[in-house]
C-alpha cells in the first residue's frame, strides 16, 4: 500500500482495519436491498482458507495473506426466520462468485454497485451466518 491516505469516499480503499481482517482470513458483510419485501440480503466477503492457514491454526497462531482468494455471495434470507436457528430455510444465493486476490474482489463489489467501505464485521450486522 502507498503512504498516501485512501480517500474516504473511493469505495476502492478498504479501511486498513477490515483489510486486515480480509488477509488474516476474516469474513465481511453488508447489507443490501432485498429484491422483496419480507426478505433482507446480505453480501459477504469470504477469505478462502488454504492449507497454510490450517498449519498456521495448529500452531496457534494466524496468518496473513495478501494474495487469498474469496468467495463474494449475495444471499436473501426471510425476514422472520432471521434470529431462528433455521434462518437458512428457503434463503437464496442470488449471485456467487469466486475470485483470486484483492483486486478482482474490489472489481466484483465494483461490478455489484457495493462500496469497500460499506462491509462490517459480521457481529456487527444481522447477517445470521
Amino acid at each position: 500500500m502507498s503512504g498516501a491516505e485512501p480517500s474516504p469516499n473511493s469505495g476502492r480503499d478498504w479501511p486498513a482495519d477490515k483489510l486486515s481482517a480480509l488477509r488474516l482470513g476474516r469474513r465481511l458483510v453488508t447489507e443490501v436491498p432485498a429484491t422483496d419485501a419480507g426478505l433482507r440480503a446480505f453480501v459477504d466477503v469470504t477469505p478462502l482458507l488454504t492449507r497454510a492457514d490450517s498449519e498456521a491454526a495448529r500452531e496457534g497462531w494466524t496468518r496473513a495473506d495478501p494474495r487469498r482468494a474469496f468467495r463474494l455471495q449475495h444471499r436473501e434470507y426471510y425476514t422472520e426466520r432471521l434470529t431462528g436457528l433455521d434462518y437458512d430455510i428457503g434463503s437464496v444465493v442470488t449471485r456467487e462468485v469466486i475470485v483470486t486476490g484483492e483486486d478482482e474482489m474490489i472489481a466484483i463489489v465494483e461490478a455489484w454497485q457495493l462500496r469497500c467501505d460499506q462491509f462490517l464485521y459480521p457481529w456487527q450486522t444481522d447477517d445470521p451466518r
